[in-house]
């Protein structure tokens, strides 16, 4: 049993329990008649120290309860208050543990002209080459790496201009490859940065979704698929069917969906023949076959006006 424990157990001081209507007079005074209701108990914080708790009608703070905790000198008979204040009960409403903002941060919460520092020792970057650790081009040590690049066939002015000119151009001719590369870039990716982007990837368009178990076939052989470059081009890609899920995100290879370029090639209308259209044959048709049991070869024009 903890030293705390065993000094609330212990019989309160008399008198310090007794002013009860002293220390509800404290709560009064602090937060108003209407703010204090019935009395809760009392605890014992010490010698002659009590803590009475009333009940707050407070609706904004439901479960909360004023501590009111008095006192008395030795062998005096006067209880005086020592403090007052407002204290969340065992089924208090309190607000939840602060979390700092890095960890309250979700995806999506950022919008625009929000800033979002990123800390200079993320374990999710690592340093890239940006040309910040190359030597300036009038150094000495600028000038001994380009003659050892260049040979004997240079000639260096005891200056360091020719020097300091050519090793300008190999740095200019390094970054331009750089950037063409995607390195220019002070901090890049490291391999933790690489896993983390590529579990939550995974997850949201893995092959292990829903809709990638009843898709007919994987991302890897849709003609929808766009190829990305780096390391993680062998297990992604981007998704550029408009019908599609995942349209313009970042898909697993082995995901898939009903909108697979290869799952079900839409047959073609049939197509109606020509009309047969013949001008030059004469089909003969029998106007009254009930009256002349002919045909309108054997019918005479005077023999029609008779008849009509």
């Amino acid at each position: 049993m903890s030293a705390a424990t065993t000094t609330r157990s212990r019989t309160p001081d008399r008198q310090c329990a007794d002013a009860v209507e002293f220390a509800r007079g404290a709560a009064v005074e602090a937060a108003g008649a209407l703010a204090v209701g019935e009395h809760l108990g009392v605890d014992v914080d010490g010698d002659r120290v009590v803590t009475h708790y009333f009940a707050t009608k407070e609706n904004a703070y439901r479960g909360w309860r004023w501590a009111v905790t008095v006192t008395r000198a030795a062998r005096s008979k006067q209880v005086t208050l020592d403090e007052t204040v407002l204290l969340p009960g065992p089924d208090a409403m309190i607000a939840p543990q602060w979390v700092p903002w890095s960890e309250r941060l979700r995806p999506g919460d950022m919008g625009p002209g929000d800033l979002l520092p990123t800390e200079a020792d993320d374990l999710r970057l690592e340093p890239g080459y940006s040309g910040e650790d190359e030597p300036a081009p009038n150094s000495v040590l600028a000038e001994d790496r380009f003659s050892g690049i260049a040979g004997e066939d240079v000639a260096i002015e005891p200056s360091g201009e020719a020097a300091a000119a050519a090793t300008s151009t190999e740095r200019a001719q390094i970054a331009s490859v750089a950037d063409e590369l995607g390195m220019g870039r002070v901090r890049v990716l490291s391999r933790l940065g690489l896993n983390l982007a590529a579990d939550r990837w995974e997850k949201d368009f893995g092959a292990h979704t829903p809709m990638a178990q009843a898709a007919p076939a994987s991302c890897a052989s849709c003609g929808f698929l766009v190829p990305i470059a780096g390391a993680l081009s062998q297990a992604f890609g981007i998704c550029s069917n408009e019908f599609g899920p995942a349209d313009g995100r970042i898909v697993s290879l082995g995901f898939g969906c009903g909108g697979h370029s290869e799952a079900a090639v839409m047959p073609a209308p049939p197509v109606p023949a020509p009309p047969v259209l013949d001008e030059f044959s004469l089909e003969p048709m029998p106007l009254h076959p009930d009256r002349t049991g002919g045909s309108v070869e054997e019918s005479t024009p005077a023999e029609e006006l008779g008849h009509s």
